[in-house]
């Protein structure tokens, strides 16, 4: 079983439920569906190019999927989550736009957020204790001779390669695609998104994601709303 601290719209709002359609699924408990042509795009080709994203579900990666340390346990850290969120003010993105990473597409600030960067950096930090150190095999799985220094050091210290330093804001909507396929995979993206996109996201919450077991889908456990306010559990 494996943990990730994620954070995700709530299951209501408008960007996840058109995430939820694009993707195939809703980690908030709800069962897959067949995807739907989008665009210029068949329902084949959108389940393909959003196949390896549909098992985590709509997300921002805050803590990357972990196993739990041997002293903790899913109580005490969502109690933990409870303690952080209430004493952690909402960031505000002004604008999520369409970009694409390493050859994947993904929503991304639209300009640099230092207020996103220091609300992530608290949260690799504060969590790291709940996170048993990564096996041989894991860090292999990384593939760490394809990693920057720095993103290596970070591998090994937290767990993660793309934390502090090497961060950034992003919610993955497909898997990698070519120069000869990304023109109309983007095209089918943007036409979906494009309304939605108008709006500012609030960053409101952190929310738990849990792996039952290897290789099955990310669902979400609990919703831990920021600010003074009670938690919003849906497990």
């Amino acid at each position: 079983m494996r943990y990730a601290i994620y954070f995700t719209p709530r299951q209501d709002e408008p960007l996840a439920r058109i995430a939820a359609n694009w993707l195939g699924r809703d980690p908030f408990g709800a069962a897959t569906k067949p995807v739907e042509a989008v665009a210029d795009l068949s329902a084949a080709e959108v389940a393909f190019h959003t196949a390896s994203a549909r098992r985590y579900g709509f997300h921002a990666t805050l803590k990357a999927p972990f196993r739990l340390a041997a002293n903790e346990t899913e109580a005490s850290l969502r109690a933990a989550l409870d303690h952080f969120a209430e004493a952690t003010p909402v960031v505000t993105i002004p604008r999520l736009v369409v970009s694409q990473i390493d050859s994947f597409f993904a929503l991304l600030p639209e300009g640099p957020l230092p207020p996103l960067n220091r609300f992530a950096d608290d949260v690799v930090r504060d969590f790291d204790r709940f996170r048993a150190p990564l096996t041989e095999a894991e860090i292999e799985r990384r593939s760490p001779d394809s990693l920057k220094p720095a993103e290596f050091r970070n591998l090994c210290q937290w767990g993660y390669p793309y934390v502090f330093e090497t961060f950034r804001f992003h919610m993955t909507l497909s898997g990698r695609a070519g120069p000869q396929e990304s023109p109309r995979l983007r095209a089918a993206i943007d036409s979906l998104f494009a309304d939605v996109l108008r709006q500012s996201v609030l960053v409101d919450a952190l929310t738990l994601f849990v792996e039952l077991e290897p290789g099955a889908p990310f669902m979400v456990l609990s919703h831990h709303a920021l600010g003074r306010r009670p938690a919003r559990k849906t497990a």
